[in-house]
This record gives C-alpha cells, sequence and structure tokens, in this order.
C-alpha cells in the first residue's frame, strides 16, 4: 500500500448551482446548524442544571443531544467551508474522520438505552431505582459510547484508485467504493455493524412489547407511556426513515435518480433527527417544558 492511501485527497460532490446560490446555500446551513446547537445545547443545559432532572431518563436524553452536537459539527463545519470558499476538496484522513464522527453520532445505542429505561420504569416502577442506579447508568452510558466508536475504530482503511466520492459527505460506503481491492474484509465489517443494529432494534422492540403489554392492565401505565415514551417513539420512527434515505442513497443511488432526490436522501440522516429530536422531547416531556 504506497503512501497516496494515506494522503490523497478526494474531491465531493458539489451541490447543484452551489456557484449561484452558495451565499443562500451558505446562510440556510448557518441557521440550521446554529439551530440544531441552541435545540441541543438547551435541552443539555436544562438536564444539568435542573437537580429535580437527575434521573436517568433525562440522563439518557442529555446524552443523545450531545451525540447529535459532535455528530452535526462533523458534517457541517466541512460542508459550510466548502460554501464559502466553493472548494469541495478533503484530505483522506479528515475523510475518514467525518465519516467516524457522522456514523459514530447515528448508530441507535442510546436509542435502545432509553427504551429498556422506559420499559423498567414503566412495567417495574418499584423496581425502578434499584435496578437503574448511578453504577448502571454509567455502564448502559459507555456502552452507548463504546460500540459506535469500536464499530467505527473497526473499518478497514484499503488501496484506493478513484478519488471521487458522489455525497456531499464522507461515508464508509462512499469511501469503500473508491478502493481497487477487494472488499471482502469491509463487507464483513459492514454485517458486523448490521448485527448491533439488529441487536439494539430487539432490545427497542422487546421493550415496547412488554410496554404495550403493560398498558393494557393499567390506565396510570398508559397515561405514562403517552407521556414519556411518545417522544421517543417519534424519535425512532425519525432515526428509522433518516437511517433508510441514508442506507438507499449509499447502496442504491446512482445518476439514474435526479440529484436533487440525491441530495436529499443523504442530508436526512444529518439534518432531521438532529433538529427535530430535541423539539419533540422539549415539547412532549412535561418536566422540562413545566420548568422552562
Amino acid at each position: 500500500m504506497d503512501n497516496q492511501t494515506y494522503f490523497a485527497m478526494y474531491t465531493l460532490m458539489e451541490p447543484k448551482g452551489s456557484k449561484s446560490y452558495r451565499h443562500l446555500y451558505f446562510t440556510s446551513f448557518l441557521l440550521l446548524y446554529a439551530l440544531i446547537l441552541l435545540t441541543n445545547l438547551w435541552l443539555s443545559v436544562v438536564i444539568v442544571l435542573e437537580r429535580a432532572l437527575h434521573e436517568p431518563m433525562y440522563i439518557f436524553l442529555c446524552n443523545l443531544c450531545v451525540n447529535y452536537l459532535y455528530g452535526a459539527t462533523g458534517f457541517y463545519s466541512k460542508f459550510m467551508h466548502d460554501l464559502i470558499l466553493d472548494s469541495y476538496v478533503i484530505p483522506s484522513f479528515m475523510c475518514g474522520l467525518q465519516a467516524f464522527v457522522i456514523y459514530s453520532s447515528a448508530m441507535c445505542t442510546t436509542l435502545a438505552v432509553m427504551a429498556y429505561d422506559r420499559h423498567v420504569a414503566i412495567c417495574q416502577p418499584l423496581d425502578y431505582h434499584s435496578n437503574l442506579t448511578k453504577n448502571t447508568c454509567g455502564i448502559l452510558l459507555l456502552f452507548c459510547w463504546t460500540v459506535p466508536f469500536t464499530c467505527m475504530f473497526c473499518g478497514v482503511v484499503l488501496p484506493f484508485c478513484k478519488y471521487h466520492i458522489d455525497k456531499l459527505y464522507c461515508d464508509n460506503w462512499s469511501i469503500v467504493k473508491l478502493s481497487c481491492a477487494s472488499s471482502f474484509v469491509n463487507n464483513i465489517y459492514g454485517y458486523i455493524v448490521a448485527v448491533i443494529f439488529c441487536c439494539c432494534a430487539v432490545i427497542i422492540i422487546v421493550s415496547y412489547v412488554k410496554l404495550i403489554s403493560a398498558c393494557k392492565a393499567s390506565l396510570e401505565n398508559r397515561r405514562k407511556f403517552w407521556q414519556t415514551c411518545l417522544p421517543h417513539i417519534l424519535s425512532l420512527i425519525n432515526f428509522t426513515f433518516a437511517l433508510l434515505f441514508d442506507v438507499m442513497y449509499s447502496r442504491y443511488g446512482s445518476n439514474d435518480i435526479s440529484e436533487s432526490l440525491r441530495n436529499f436522501l443523504a442530508l436526512e440522516l444529518v439534518i432531521v433527527p438532529p433538529v427535530f429530536n430535541p423539539l419533540i422531547y422539549g415539547l412532549n416531556i412535561r418536566a422540562v417544558s413545566k420548568r422552562h
């Protein structure tokens, strides 16, 4: 493997009409990034400062907000830099770092932990604090961060013979498609990540099956379910569609699809969840909205 593998410069897809509307795009994405920073920071600060919210549910929510903050920064900082300078070039190590940051923040481990938390809170309310102790919460938070970081670090560096990424930002599959070597090992890595996603999905599904069963037997449980689980369900739907769009773009996107649609599919993952999830929780969780 030669040095070019490590020090290559990649070119990213240029947004349609970016030369004519570059400053409009920059302003729009700057405002969007500011909204993401404001909403996620606001919710995080509220949870940190309000002692009444120092409960596992809100700690995991704060973790989700932090997750979105660094993931959005990985995309917006580079994208706005390219727009304002009209330059869509990225060094190979920065490309790998961007893919790492965006995708490690897009893992569903936090949502799985939040589903488990709601299951214990509603199905086993008397044992909630004994089951979700500070040590247990610490282990669950470690799980939320360790799994995605480990998955991203396991990505295999391949020799490249192409240097144009047909996407507005770097991701693992786009980088793999640039390789002129066999991607067998990287595919194995992809299957491992898929298994982890499936495990998270199983945790979420099992938790909600038990939650729904518990709600049938109690009016109080139904009230708790709609009050605290509805935001989580909306976040799950939001995340699922965003991830589905991104996978569709990465795996099946082609020149047969209009550039505008391809850009929408690519950007949905880095735009919609970080914007709407803190708004969903801020507006629907009574404890937060009442205090602020």
